[in-house]
């Protein structure tokens, strides 16, 4: 049940971006809330707390896949402005640097998504083998380009 719960949410979370598209500060809330639940799942299967999965697993990646894909399509100009936003100005002031950041983000995510296959990460060692890169550009990126509140 535990699982089944994770994957919707996972989904949702993902799913709740389209209906976002004509607001970008939305849409990226909805992409980082996604983020935030795979991240969630997945560092509780790396910490123990969450039993192993292989159906999770992939779930997880492939929403950090949807994400590496169209985020960055949620920045134009003038939507730095809004008091419901954590994007930094920087992003706008060194969109070169923003989007390489998003280009280290997409080729993790990509390996990620290759050592998977198909029905995700076969062990935990795999799992956190794929993951753990993600991780380190997501902190990155949030460290240069994301307003702590």
């Amino acid at each position: 049940m535990k699982k089944t719960f994770l994957v919707i949410s996972l989904l949702a979370a993902t799913a709740a971006a389209a209906y976002a598209a004509d607001d970008p500060i939305a849409a990226r809330k909805s992409l980082m809330q996604a983020n935030g639940a795979a991240a969630g799942a997945s560092a509780g299967m790396m910490k123990g707390e969450i039993a192993y999965s292989p159906a999770v697993a992939k779930a997880a990646i492939a929403s950090f896949n949807a994400t590496a894909h169209t985020f960055g399509d949620y920045f134009p100009e003038g939507s730095d402005m809004g008091a419901d936003t954590h994007a930094s100005p920087k992003i706008w002031e060194d969109r070169a640097g923003f989007d390489a950041e998003l280009a280290k983000f997409q080729t993790a995510v990509a390996a990620a998504m290759q050592a998977s296959g198909k029905d995700g990460p076969a062990d935990l060692d795999a799992f956190k083998a794929a993951v753990g890169p993600i991780f380190g550009t997501c902190k990155s990126c949030h460290e240069g380009y994301q307003v702590r509140q």
